[in-house]
């Protein structure tokens, strides 16, 4: 399916177009659809939780001091900006920002493993600091695990700087523009 913004005698339209060789069966995931990304809401709470679990059991046996990166997430809903990617109402994603005094703290990016490598963490991030520009705030933050070097890299990757390492937590900042 392709999305066209249409504008006809000052009428803007978005229309959804199939192209002929497109099956409706298998093949059709997220290299075809993209997820839509919105507000958590309340019911979204154990579907997020169960998507960060997922998202982090890969580090489980690699590092003894993480912590229950899910614990909570009904708590985020309610008190902090969180946002959901969702695919076919799936939660494949989560983020969650908090709005801290003079910068906006990146506190958690999940993409579920089954949509890992496809650029949905990437658009997250991007997303994130749109809408910390949105908020006018041009500084975020973030914290990260030593033994998630990948994760080091790949913030590194999209303009965040280290700026500290204490015991197993590594910091990193990134300075926003409005442009």
């Amino acid at each position: 399916m392709k999305r066209i913004n249409v504008c006809f005698k000052g009428f803007e339209f978005c229309v959804t177009t199939k192209p002929r060789n497109e099956s409706p069966v298998a093949g059709n995931d997220l290299t075809t659809r993209d997820p839509v990304i919105r507000h958590a809401q309340a019911k979204d709470a154990l579907a997020l939780a169960s998507c960060i679990d997922a998202a982090y059991a890969q580090y489980a046996g690699r590092i003894s001091d993480l912590p229950p990166v899910s614990d909570g997430c009904a708590e985020d809903i309610a008190i902090n900006q969180v946002w959901v990617a969702a695919l076919d109402d799936k939660v494949i994603a989560g983020l969650v920002l908090v709005a801290d005094e003079g910068f906006m703290k990146l506190a958690n990016l999940a993409v579920h493993p089954d949509h890992g490598g496809t650029g949905l963490g990437r658009k997250l991030a991007e997303f994130a600091e749109r809408e910390a520009v949105r908020q006018g705030f041009n500084e975020m933050r973030l914290n990260t695990h030593v033994d998630m070097p990948e994760n080091v890299r790949l913030y590194q990757h999209l303009g965040w700087a280290e700026v500290a390492r204490s015991g197993s937590t590594v910091s990193m900042k990134k300075h926003l523009s409005d442009d």
